[in-house]
């Protein structure tokens, strides 16, 4: 299956910015309105997608709701993010279809894909074939992933990790050094991976400034995922900053 409606979209977009913005939404949330607001600020400011999910969400019902009330509230895509089969809820229009490929548990290589499977296909998310990589440990997602994550000064073993992934007939892949993470992934690991892979490459994870931002796509990232600091006051205003500096539209 050669990619869908969504694919084609962010494809398109790229042609159009040196890189998109993502933004990750938890989908536990004490107050429906919060997702709702934040991401129609955010699509006003130039995000091109909203992920939602999270490697520690397991309510598929508030997931539900979430995605429901974004939905209504966008044009832009809303794309789940699912951290377990927990993750897979209807409403949304795709889904990172993911295998944590550095985790030592097969359950979050292939099984939990398979059980998984049956509800993409049911509710019509359109699958994006993902490979994830945990990078650095002491996260969330390196924790419940029991990922054996790559270290931050080894740029080949991603690399090589996203070779394969290109071999195996992935079309994406996310780099991911955590929600929350003190440190992001190094520009030198996105080149090395940029260098190799020859797809959509994702990066997320301790991605706090402009001047990050644009090191990371200088060095060859499509797209950047921004979470948590927008959870914190200010989060707009270095939003901004960071959409100026990477969303320089082509000519």
């Amino acid at each position: 299956m050669v990619g869908g409606k969504i694919e084609s979209f962010l494809k398109s977009e790229l042609k159009k910015k040196k890189a998109l913005l993502f933004v990750l939404i938890d989908s536990e949330v004490s107050n429906l309105e919060a997702p709702n607001k934040l991401a129609r600020d955010v699509e006003k400011i130039g995000a091109s997608a909203i992920l939602v999910g999270g490697s520690s969400a397991t309510d598929q019902i508030e997931m539900a709701q979430v995605v429901k009330g974004l939905k209504k509230n966008l044009k832009i895509p809303v794309i789940l993010f699912p951290g377990n089969v927990t993750g897979v809820v209807p409403g949304a229009d795709a889904i990172l279809f993911s295998s944590l490929m550095n985790s030592e548990n097969p359950y979050f290589i292939t099984q939990a894909q398979a059980l998984g499977a049956p509800s993409v296909l049911k509710f019509g998310l359109e699958p994006l074939p993902t490979a994830y990589l945990v990078i650095g440990d002491g996260t969330s997602a390196w924790f419940v992933g029991a990922a054996r994550g790559i270290p931050f000064e080894k740029p080949k073993i991603a690399a090589a990790y996203s070779l394969a992934a290109q071999f195996l007939g992935m079309r994406f892949v996310y780099l991911e050094a955590g929600s929350g993470a003190n440190t992001n992934v190094t520009p030198e690991m996105v080149k090395a991976v940029r260098h190799a892979f020859n797809g959509f490459l994702i990066v997320g994870g301790g991605i706090k400034d402009a001047k990050t931002a644009q090191s990371l796509v200088e060095a060859g990232a499509n797209a950047l995922v921004i979470g948590t600091f927008l959870e914190k006051g200010g989060g707009l205003k270095k939003f901004k900053e960071i959409a100026k500096t990477i969303q320089v539209t082509k000519q």
